[in-house]
């Protein structure tokens, strides 16, 4: 009973955090670095931000192979460390963004079952006509201080 319990409770959470979710944007993988003989690598994606065209950011992050899985016995974890960089790649329009002081989420990527997930907010800093990405990772019990960030100024350069 209480094993029911605990499941249903868990689905509705995540039926409740898929829906609340912003909507989907796709990352597409650019590039692979193997880093060891285990199989870990290093992956390299482009995603182009849903609400302002003519931006696209390339995060890089630390992806464990199903051997370092299995030799440290820890199956469901994966480092947070992740790096980003923002730039514009063609002419930007900006849609119906957030403008409040904690932006919003543009992109979201499970990296554990349920405990943890890689994330990219959009801060607009208005004052200086700058869009600021950051990367960073989230985790229900314990918050992490690893996080990169970039920034793609607004102002169009004379010439």
């Amino acid at each position: 009973m209480l094993r029911h319990a605990l499941a249903v409770s868990t689905a509705a959470a995540l039926t409740a955090a898929t829906l609340a979710a912003p909507s989907p944007v796709t990352a597409e993988e650019v590039g692979k670095v193997g880093v060891d003989w285990l199989g870990n690598d290093i992956l390299i994606e482009a995603i182009p931000d849903p609400e302002v065209q003519g931006v696209t950011c390339h995060i890089a992050y630390f992806d464990r192979s199903v051997i370092d899985r299995l030799r440290k016995g820890n199956w469901f974890e994966d480092p947070s460390n992740a790096s980003i960089a923002c730039r514009q790649t063609g002419p930007i329009v900006i849609g119906d963004i957030d403008r409040s002081e904690d932006g919003e989420e543009v992109f979201r990527q499970r990296r554990s079952i349920i405990l943890k997930s890689l994330r990219i907010k959009r801060i607009f800093d208005e004052q200086n006509q700058t869009l600021i990405y950051l990367v960073h990772a989230r985790e229900l019990t314990e918050g992490s201080a690893k996080m990169s960030i970039s920034t793609v100024p607004l102002y169009q350069p004379n010439g």
